[in-house]
């Protein structure tokens, strides 16, 4: 009997599928939609639940394997990249391949795209607006003068010895490329931002399933699970918008449910409402898990301060201020976050406890 070669139109390839986000977006894909998924990645921890899925192929695959990657990309429809080394704790140790991967190594993928008439959703980042204009005139209280605009706001990065900055660096000329591809060779194309997704899934924990330092809400978590001070650097003065994961995964559908909506544009994705310094953020999640760990009281926790150089090494910056302005995806994608910071913290401490450390809900 012949085999049925899938339509291209059904089929979805995810570069990156195994990650946090891909992880998630698989689940709602395979969920709620009749597509075909490609996943390519070299770690399938994540999704090992759906490996077995009839609608579903797994390719253990390097991205840098044009020759392999390319025919999974010839016979997509849509092809979302996610791929990226996005790890703050790596811009300065491992400079030369954050560009790599978010850069150079990103390229022939979106040619590719490109040449095979894919529609492409690509996950940038909200670091790509780097400082605030506003912060550095005076203005960083300012909330009118802090929002970030996607197709207004300048791009203000560091000196090239702050290395901090590759990351963001990598993803700005990313878009660039993604947007000359638009212009010059016809590539439809969606560019996503994120700011600050939590959720299940995140990162890893150090010296339980991976090593390093993961970015910050991981950082806190490993703190508590080992009875250690939450360390705030440059005293946690730094703000964010932190976005449930499934309120981001609501606005990745509405952008593959509106092609036309969302073609060539560029999407702020995040939860103003959620604002918070990264202090703020520490004593609530120290709030969160007293509530969760019945014993958790009794043996004390603390803050203490550290400076971005003695956390982080030499040549680390950051940004001040992330406060997206979602008017346009409110507007050409009718979506807007509803999940608040309380629970989306509560939600994620739990998934948290229930995978690593069970026993604590019982002291």
């Amino acid at each position: 009997m012949q085999q049925t070669v899938p339509d291209k139109n059904d089929t979805i390839t995810i570069v990156g599928c195994g990650g946090f986000i891909g992880s998630h977006l698989l689940d709602r894909l395979l969920e709620a939609t009749h597509y075909r998924v490609i996943g390519i990645d070299l770690v399938s921890g994540k999704i090992s639940r759906h490996l077995n899925n009839d609608r579903f192929s797994f390719v253990k695959l390097d991205m840098h394997d044009i020759p392999s990657v390319k025919p999974y990309i010839e016979r997509s429809g849509i092809v979302i990249l996610l791929a990226a080394l996005c790890n703050p704790s790596l811009y300065t140790t491992r400079t030369l391949d954050v560009i790599d991967v978010n850069c150079t190594g990103t390229i022939p993928l979106i040619n590719m795209c490109a040449e095979a008439g894919a529609r492409l959703v690509y996950f940038s980042t909200s670091e790509v607006y780097g400082r605030t204009a506003a912060s550095l005139a005076g203005r960083g209280d300012d909330a009118e003068s802090c929002l970030l605009r996607e197709d207004c706001s300048p791009f203000i990065l560091g000196p090239v010895e702050a290395q901090r900055w590759s990351y963001a660096c990598a993803k700005q000329l990313i878009e660039r490329v993604v947007f000359a591809c638009g212009q010059e060779h016809g590539l439809n194309y969606t560019i996503v931002r994120p700011f600050n997704f939590i959720g299940p899934r995140m990162d890893f924990l150090p010296g339980i399933d991976g090593e390093g330092i993961p970015r910050v809400l991981a950082c806190f978590l490993s703190a508590l699970i080992a009875r250690k001070p939450l360390r705030l650097v440059d005293g946690g003065r730094n703000r964010r918008c932190f976005t449930w994961i499934g309120d981001a995964i609501d606005a990745c559908m509405k952008i593959l449910e509106r092609p036309e909506a969302a073609r060539n544009q560029i999407f702020n994705i995040g939860n103003p409402s959620n604002e918070t310094t990264i202090a703020e953020l520490a004593d609530r999640m120290i709030r969160l898990w007293r509530r969760q760990v019945p014993g958790a009281s009794a043996h004390g926790i603390a803050v203490e301060e550290i400076s971005a150089r003695d956390f982080y090494g030499p040549g680390y910056e950051d940004s001040d201020r992330r406060l997206p302005d979602i008017g346009k995806a409110e507007r050409l994608l009718g979506w807007e976050p509803k999940t608040g910071l309380e629970t989306a913290l509560d939600t994620t401490i739990k998934a948290c406890i229930d995978l690593y450390c069970p026993a604590l809900r019982k002291e």
